[in-house]
């Protein structure tokens, strides 16, 4: 059976080469100018375009003929979102899931709210692609695919929170403060797939011992990691380096986060997929 794996762009760089795969694309928008999140992004240009911009800026979510695009014509399709309450691109993905299923009656869509982004969207679709290739049936995939959820995380550790701040999401006077100090915010991705601050620490020393601890707790063991980074690829390869030593893995990556992520990453932030 004919199989694709689709997600929007804050997946960063599908990572799979067995079963074909389409990105959607999110905006980043400003008052100046719109970033589409797809592979013609210089993401860098971007970051430092909103680095030294003041104004307001807000992100879009793939509409239903982005996500109708990605589609294609495939028979069965595996469509992973950021969280929903991050974003409206899983209702936007629904709606066309509804629309293409209506259609094409004998095709199927599972749409799946990763409740995440960044690294741990690339592990659902790793999983996917080792699930499509083990032969099993489209249906056998979306019970094990969403049991597998619940065996993963998210961490991320930001430097700034400028764009948030601009984006309504904190203060600017918190935001201001922080980057003053110096301080790292270090959170995870709650069950419900919200962001939720864990810690503060000053400096890359104490952040790295935080990220640590917070992995542990969250149940972090010996599985796969994915370190996606934003202009800070020393400090990710020192994050790897103590990830394989504390939890005795060798399956970690590094890449580099696409347009959504940086945008909230920001330079020097650091988001982390893991499994439990």
């Amino acid at each position: 059976m004919n199989y694709k794996i689709v997600a929007d762009s804050s997946a960063d760089k599908i990572k799979i080469t067995g079963v074909p795969t389409a990105s959607a694309p999110l905006k980043i928008i400003t008052n100046e100018r719109e970033f589409i999140d797809d592979e013609n992004l210089n993401s860098d240009e971007m970051v430092a375009y909103l680095k030294g911009y003041s104004g307001k800026s807000s992100t879009a979510c793939p509409g239903v003929n982005d996500w109708l695009t990605a589609f294609g014509d495939s028979e069965n399709v595996f469509c992973i979102t950021i969280s929903s309450n991050l974003s409206g691109s899983f209702n936007s993905a629904c709606l066309a899931a509804s629309e293409y299923e209506t259609t094409y009656p004998d095709r199927n869509v599972f749409v799946i709210d990763s409740l995440s982004t960044g690294g741990e969207m690339q592990l659902i679709i790793e999983k996917l692609e080792e699930l499509i290739l083990s032969g099993i049936a489209f249906d056998e995939i979306c019970k094990k695919i969403t049991e597998y959820q619940k065996s993963t995380g998210l961490l991320f550790m930001l430097q700034s929170l400028k764009n948030l701040a601009n984006n309504g999401r904190v203060s600017h006077a918190v935001a201001k403060i922080s980057g003053i100090l110096g301080i790292r915010i270090i959170g995870l991705a709650s069950d419900e797939g919200r962001l939720d601050i864990t810690d503060k620490s000053r400096g890359d020393k104490k952040a790295l011992a935080s990220i640590i601890e917070r992995m542990k707790i969250a149940g972090c063991k010996n599985g796969k990691i994915r370190i996606s980074h934003c202009q800070n690829e020393t400090f990710a390869e020192t994050i790897k380096d103590a990830l394989e030593r504390e939890f005795n893995t060798t399956d970690i990556k590094i890449q580099k986060t696409g347009g959504l992520c940086s945008f909230y990453a920001e330079s020097g932030g650091i988001i982390i997929g893991f499994e439990k």
